[in-house]
């Protein structure tokens, strides 16, 4: 069951939440996907009885009564060791208490089942994790599940829980989404707190929901909404509630063209073209300088992670990912001024690309250039070049993470009508300007409406 039956199921006493957390965590000991690192299920269960212990004596549990969720293991939760997918963060203590949105998300009744799999401290785009083992796509074990959020999206993605938290520095969030097929939303950033996770790129992190469903993805979204004096980036502007949006008159949407129209596979353009013609939308726009964006992306990540890691990248390089420790040791080593220069690049991209909201109110992308890579696939063709497929997971991704703009990650309901390899799922980004989450939800509900953007049942 989605979260919204599984919720309603609760607070009406046709069933106990008790029941869901069993469920829940007996498929989290049976994970075929590799998505689970840790599952707390004496937390879940002493959750779930106080859920239902506020039915039985009449309040309101929360609009989330009952529902399972897990999150990525770089989220603080109480009395377990938040390993951000590493194995030097085993040494650390658990910690003390919940990251503030686990907090809000337990607040609204929400049942905690465990932490998921992750590229090791967020640094990849497809949960190959040395120490932890790869998680794997629900729609063929054989293939990635993306990152660095994969854990989550798997275990969304198959069935393991209704609801999970990512986070998104370059496309985290948004490109494991579009391989596994299902909803995943970046908000803007500063809207939702980071206290309690462990970050990759501060001026580049953010959090957020993935889900099965539209309906789903809001609830999660306005039951993690609320201001954190403890997150100094976050900008808080109010809570802003997108639960039950839907209808796309008056919004203004467009294709966007130029980098977001080449370095890809067919099946990425026939996804965002398939998205157009159901909005009734031919309007091409451009994103300028996004190549440069993007690389801009590319320096002051790594040279933000190589800092960050550098007390560890000197006296345990070892325990390191060969591959992370490596990217983290080139962007300690960055020249300063490398990195000044891509700030200026990334101020003036953003100031550029602001403009185009002048233009339409909604851009689509592709979310991913093409569906999901072998396990261990190093390398890639694209426009007759053979280029690794990692870093291009992203392509499309890291331009809008660079300026922080809100995007939802919505999923092709049939991949194989748009010629998608195998019929493995793909997805759109749907993009806004800042502080309009609530344009993305009424295109999205839109789309899930007319059945063109959904979930695909995995077959593997």
């Amino acid at each position: 069951m989605n979260a919204a039956a599984i919720a309603a199921e609760v607070r009406a006493g046709r069933r106990q939440a008790a029941d869901v957390a069993r469920e829940a965590i007996a498929a989290a000991r049976t994970d075929r996907f590799n998505a689970y690192t840790e599952i707390t299920e004496a937390r879940a269960l002493a959750e779930a009885a106080a859920v239902d212990a506020a039915v039985a004596a009449g309040r309101d549990p929360g609009p989330l009564a009952g529902v399972p969720v897990a999150v990525k293991n770089l989220f603080d939760l109480e009395g377990v060791v938040t390993l951000a997918g590493s194995k030097i963060n085993r040494d650390d203590p658990p910690a003390a208490r919940d990251a503030f949105l686990v907090r809000r998300l337990t607040a609204a009744g929400a049942v905690m089942i465990g932490a998921l799999n992750m590229d090791e401290y967020a640094y990849g785009f497809t949960t190959e994790n040395e120490h932890h083992g790869p998680s794997r796509n629900p729609h063929d074990l054989s293939r990635m599940a993306g990152g660095s959020s994969g854990g989550s999206a798997a275990a969304v993605a198959g069935g393991l829980v209704p609801i999970a938290l990512g986070s998104d520095t370059n496309g985290s969030i948004r490109v494991p989404s579009s391989l596994c097929g299902i909803w995943g939303l970046k908000p803007t950033y500063g809207r939702l707190s980071r206290q309690g996770g462990f970050l990759f790129a501060a001026s580049f992190d953010h959090l957020g929901p993935f889900a099965r469903s539209v309906a789903d993805l809001a609830l999660a979204y306005d039951a993690m909404q609320g201001e954190d004096a403890e997150d100094p980036a976050q900008h808080w502007v109010g809570p802003a509630p997108v639960s039950g949006l839907t209808g796309i008159a008056g919004l203004r949407i467009g294709i966007a063209d130029d980098h977001f129209a080449r370095n890809g596979h067919a099946e990425g353009f026939a996804a965002v073209a398939a998205v157009a013609k159901a909005l009734g939308t031919d309007k091409r726009v451009t994103i300028p300088e996004a190549a440069r964006g993007r690389a801009a992306a590319f320096l002051i990540t790594m040279a933000e992670g190589g800092n960050l890691h550098l007390p560890n990248l000197r006296t345990r390089p070892d325990d390191f990912d060969v591959a992370t420790r490596d990217r983290f040791l080139a962007g300690a080593l960055l020249p300063a001024h490398w990195v000044q220069q891509a700030q200026r690049v990334r101020a003036a991209y953003r100031a550029a690309a602001m403009k185009v909201w002048e233009e339409v109110d909604v851009i689509l992308a592709p979310a991913t250039p093409y569906v999901a890579p072998a396990i261990g696939q190093n390398m890639v063709e694209v426009d007759g070049q053979t280029i690794p497929v990692r870093p291009n997971l992203g392509v499309y991704t890291q331009p809008i993470s660079c300026i922080g703009w809100p995007v939802i990650a919505a999923p092709i309901a049939d991949p194989a009508a748009i010629g998608a390899p195998q019929g493995l799922p793909i997805g759109v980004q749907l993009i806004a300007p800042p502080w309009r989450e609530d344009a993305l939800f009424r295109v999205a509900a839109h789309l899930e409406t007319l059945g063109v953007c959904a979930a695909p049942t995995p077959k593997a």
